[in-house]
């Protein structure tokens, strides 16, 4: 089974259909019984970081999401899930992330980076190119330069850019997919990129199944 922390965040439907299309038996949770028997976990969410994290720690779900990582267990973040994952958020004032990947989650525009583009529109909305970082196993039967479809006004800055597998140009580079062995996180939507979307997320249901295994 393919765990989805519910934890009031949106945007679960369509990555739930998107892993029944792909073969998969989504659950949604927040209870740990219920997780501790599914192979995988997905965080979905769209909205508010802040909000989000209160709602994590209302449920208990971020120390449950800290142990569940730290015994291995394959886990994913998507759009606001994987800004989750990052040390600290500017949005709604500073609040405290997961921690699982070190880094910052910045608005677009703000902070010291001589690079953005203050004509750009906020939020980077639409489709845009995925650009390789490093090689990864989920990037398997992918080709260079597919195209990911993005829908957010704050993004990851991460200490590390070895965490980083694919990222988009928005002025400033945009990390798209990172991971940091079996925690990863991606910034756009997959269930509404398409093939390519699709693609990823089957190679992680793959790859969770076959270390869960």
């Amino acid at each position: 089974m393919v765990g989805i922390i519910d934890y009031d965040a949106g945007n679960v439907g369509s990555v739930m259909k998107a892993i029944e299309k792909l073969g998969g038996n989504p659950v949604l949770s927040c209870d740990r019984n219920v997780l501790d028997k599914c192979n995988i976990l997905i965080l979905p969410g769209v909205g508010s970081f802040g909000l989000a994290a209160k709602s994590l720690k209302l449920r208990a779900m971020d120390e449950y999401i800290k142990e569940a990582v730290s015994k291995g267990r394959p886990f994913l973040g998507i759009c606001l899930g994987m800004q989750m994952l990052f040390d600290k958020s500017y949005e709604d004032g500073e609040n405290e992330g997961l921690g699982l990947i070190s880094g910052e989650v910045l608005r677009f525009g703000e902070g010291n980076d001589p690079a953005w583009d203050d004509e750009l529109k906020i939020p980077h909305m639409g489709w845009n190119k995925l650009i390789r970082n490093r090689d990864d196993s989920l990037l398997a039967g992918l080709s260079e330069g597919e195209y990911a479809y993005f829908v957010h006004s704050y993004y990851a800055v991460p200490k590390d850019w070895n965490d980083v597998v694919l990222y988009a140009d928005y002025s400033v580079r945009v990390p798209g997919f990172v991971r940091k062995d079996n925690v990863m996180g991606m910034q756009f939507h997959p269930e509404k990129s398409s093939v390519t979307g699709m693609k990823l997320l089957k190679n992680f249901l793959k790859e969770g199944n076959e270390i869960a295994d």
